[in-house]
């Protein structure tokens, strides 16, 4: 049965930060099912909110846990998705809006994973556009070239985009 997202009571409100370096290379990191590193995948940086923080504080706050990347420029909300999923031995419902960020500081060291996270992130990449576009490897969100392409032609959208929910 598919999850309900009518009701907002198991919904977890996530951030997550599409970040750009000066060559419009966007930072993925390369996940995987803990018990299971074949089962893997790249996504954007970013989390749960924690506690009372919003999702600017939330985004900025798991970029510098997952990355070291704290030298960033955070700018307005490009997509929001509703997704669910598997991972873990649980299934997650999330609510993600991503936020585009830019920075020039393009290496940094991941201090603050959770276990989980350590248990299940593999390390952290830099991709082109292209390289993106070309690549066979599972990416979420799903059309994630072709959302950085519109991105790095037209500019951020007047107001945010709701991409098609995703249920894994």
């Amino acid at each position: 049965m598919p999850p309900d997202f009518s009701g907002e009571g198991g919904l977890r409100k996530v951030a997550r930060v599409v970040l750009l370096d000066p060559a419009d290379r966007i930072l993925l990191l390369h996940g995987h099912e803990p018990d299971d590193p074949a089962d893997d995948w790249w996504f954007t940086p970013g989390g749960g909110l924690e506690g009372a923080e919003t999702r600017e504080e939330a985004a900025l706050r798991e970029l510098a846990e997952e990355t070291g990347i704290t030298d960033v420029e955070l700018g307005p909300v490009l997509w929001r998705r509703r997704c669910s999923f598997p991972f873990a031995g649980r299934r997650w419902d999330q609510d993600e809006w991503y936020y585009l960020a830019r920075t020039a500081q393009t290496a940094g060291v991941a201090t603050g994973l959770t276990e989980l996270e350590r248990r299940s992130v593999a390390g952290a990449r830099w991709w082109t556009c292209r390289e993106l576009t070309r690549s066979h490897e599972t990416v979420y969100p799903t059309r994630l070239a072709g959302l950085l392409q519109r991105l790095l032609d037209e500019g951020p959208p007047a107001r945010p985009v709701t991409l098609d929910t995703e249920i894994v």
